[in-house]
């Protein structure tokens, strides 16, 4: 599996190619927009890391000309810009899955794991895994013929189910990823809106309960 990963920080850079090549994957490396762009179009990617903030080409006109170019070729955005407007428009834009820094390197291998597993989903604005299919542009969720609109704590929370596929991920860790630290530690508020994802999937829902754990989304 080749990877291409644009990013201007050498620090950075060295760190997620040693990383990556340590998890089985081949690894190049771009240090500007203008180079990422020119590799990306003319190699055989299966998956582009991309960095925002970029000399010679900003990220964001590098997703775009690249959808354009290979719209089939899925793109993670790994970015210090973590405002809301900036990642939608990374999606309207093109691209499969967003991760902010500072970032857990795990965190990152298992959405790598999840983009090459799926090919980046329908197209660069969906993501599958499964028999779900979560639009990222329209916060809607699809499972067989039975499609959903997500409100935003429905969708942030099952995007984050999706982004640790097949893994199990705790209440309490939704709780703080999902409704931030202000929320109490014991409220049911995980588990309220994961029935209310499970009525709006329908009952081919890929959410398990995993007992005295939290949940998991299967992958088959």
């Amino acid at each position: 599996m080749r990877i291409l990963v644009i990013e201007d920080e050498p620090r950075i850079l060295g760190f997620l190619k040693v990383g990556l090549e340590a998890e089985g994957f081949a690894v190049d490396p771009a240090e500007d927009g203008v180079t990422g762009l020119a590799l990306a179009l003319c190699e055989p990617y299966e998956l582009v890391v991309l960095d925002l903030q970029l000399p010679r080409l900003d990220g964001l006109r590098v997703l775009d000309e690249l959808h354009r170019g290979r719209p089939e070729l899925p793109v993670l955005i790994l970015s210090a810009r973590s405002d809301l407007p900036t990642k939608l428009r990374s999606f309207q834009l093109g691209a499969n899955d967003y991760l902010s820094k500072p970032f857990s390197f795990d965190e990152l291998v298992a959405r790598v794991r999840v983009q090459l597993r799926h090919g980046g989903g329908d197209d660069a604005s969906t993501v599958r895994v499964g028999a779900l299919v979560l639009d990222l542009t329209r916060r809607q969720a699809r499972v067989e013929d039975h499609v959903t609109d997500l409100s935003d704590r429905e969708f942030r929370l099952l995007y984050h189910l999706v982004a640790h596929a097949g893994e199990v991920v705790s209440r309490e860790r939704l709780l703080s990823e999902v409704w931030g630290y202000s929320f109490d530690p014991g409220s049911n508020v995980v588990d309220v809106c994961v029935r209310r994802l499970r009525k709006r999937l329908g009952p081919g829902s890929p959410i398990e309960t995993v007992r005295h754990a939290g949940y998991r989304l299967a992958v088959a």
